[in-house]
């Protein structure tokens, strides 16, 4: 749950907040790599073919014009000479991965919930740039970013887009969706007189008139996708983890409205009712599902639903809970009654067939460890190839970015990891990303950031 800034009663941001935003990164003009040379070739010790789940042995990779121009096995100098080449001697490479769930513009903190009153925008939008470039140099070149306040991401992913400041490819839902007093509701908490009464254009609806104008305001914004918030959730201070909080006719309403503005939608859902109206609705990817059955898991089989698992979310809440004044009582509770589950359903959905995306919910935990997932899926009994894949391949297909990203081939952005060793054999070595290329810039190599 991203950390948002307080409402005052009837108060709607001003229409200069995203100008804000964008004007704060601007002015930050922190350095990025240099343009990718016309052409670079990479030499790979191993290569892994994402869509197979398998190394293909020593790879050499063209790149041009930030794609994949050719690939060609063995090492070879197709350029003859007049090319940048780059040597990763004993590396995987891999392309680049995705994390379908992060929230870019908050970071977890023991005063989060107080900052929020002394913070500005500004403060969010300039820790937001040091949280995109930890998450790129983790090996992360996309990003789904489920939730902010005052569209601040997408302030972020505009000045990503344009050079100004280094980060992933960022695809951002802006604020959530969800009803008065339910987990997208960010006053849950306040005292009365700065409660006010949130309505469509802030994220909250009751009905499903409120559903279509929240979505038509997304559009309106520039949001790239939707997330709604048919549950409850663990960081906000409201007394349910979860129950239901959205109405049929409103889920129905939401996705028609996105469907037809050409978004997706991702559901923050961790009870079981919940989801089964998320799924039943049309929703395209359910996160967390920290409480979902079996029968669930059999119709999100049958619908094509996607299941995005963060587990690193629910250990590290549950980790945060046991000390003394990190979270609020409240939120402690339900930390402790989600923390232990989440892990144990990713393993029983992986079992029952049910497709996994990658996805972590960074910035509950801090940016950048993001690859801790891997070894938490693995945990759950998810086999190391299938951990790749959903980060690759499976992330890019819930994206509907199938012909740009998640697989080495020519043609795709030049999205280009490396680690040392075979994580194959080792989920853990995807924890140490050696080398970052995100279309066919070098961002991270052998392990120092290029400026």
């Amino acid at each position: 749950m991203p950390i948002r800034m307080p409402k005052l009663p009837n108060e709607e941001p001003p229409m200069k907040m995203q100008g804000l935003c964008a004007a704060v990164l601007l002015s930050l003009a922190l350095p990025v790599a240099a343009m990718a040379a016309e052409t670079t070739v990479l030499h790979c010790d191993q290569v892994f073919d994402a869509k197979r789940g398998k190394l293909t042995g020593e790879m050499t990779l063209v790149i041009e014009d930030g794609r994949i121009k050719a690939m060609s096995a063995g090492h070879s100098d197709p350029a003859g000479g007049a090319a940048r080449t780059i040597n990763l001697k004993g590396m995987t490479c891999l392309p680049g991965l995705i994390d379908s769930h992060v929230h870019l513009t908050g970071e977890t903190s023991p005063t989060g919930y107080t900052d929020q009153f002394r913070w500005n925008v500004a403060d969010y939008a300039i820790r937001s740039t040091v949280y995109a470039r930890r998450t790129l140099e983790a090996g992360f070149t996309t990003v789904r970013n489920l939730g902010d306040g005052d569209n601040a991401s997408i302030s972020l992913r505009n000045a990503i887009n344009q050079g100004v400041v280094p980060g992933p490819r960022i695809y951002t839902a802006g604020s959530a969706i969800g009803s008065t007093g339910g987990h997208a509701d960010g006053t849950d908490g306040y005292r009365a007189d700065l409660q006010g009464d949130p309505g469509p254009k802030l994220g909250i609806i009751n009905g499903p008139d409120d559903a279509w104008k929240a979505v038509r305001q997304h559009y309106k914004d520039g949001a790239d996708l939707i997330k709604i918030m048919p549950s409850g959730g663990v960081l906000d201070e409201s007394s349910s983890v979860d129950n239901a909080q959205m109405t049929m006719q409103e889920l129905e309403a939401v996705i028609a409205a996105a469907h037809d503005y050409g978004f997706t939608v991702a559901a923050h859902a961790h009870g079981a009712e919940a989801i089964r109206r998320a799924v039943t609705a049309g929703v395209d990817s359910i996160e967390h599902g920290t409480y979902m059955s079996d029968a669930d898991m059999k119709l999100m089989k049958q619908r094509g639903t996607w299941y995005v698992p963060t587990i690193i979310a629910g250990r590290y809440v549950a980790e945060k809970a046991a000390v003394p004044g990190y979270y609020p009582e409240q939120i402690a509770a339900k930390a402790r009654q989600v923390g232990p589950v989440i892990q144990k359903t990713a393993g029983r959905a992986f079992k029952a067939g049910v497709k996994m995306a990658f996805g972590t919910d960074a910035g509950v935990y801090p940016h950048g460890q993001n690859a801790k997932e891997f070894e938490y899926m693995v945990e759950a009994g998810i086999p190391n190839a299938y951990a790749l894949q959903a980060a690759t391949v499976n992330a890019a297909a819930l994206l509907k970015q199938s012909d740009n990203m998640g697989s080495l081939e020519a043609g795709k952005f030049a999205d280009v990891i490396a680690v040392k060793g075979n994580p194959l054999d080792d989920i853990s070595l995807m924890k140490q990303v050696d080398f970052v290329m995100k279309a066919g810039v070098v961002y991270k190599e052998a392990g120092r950031q290029v400026d």
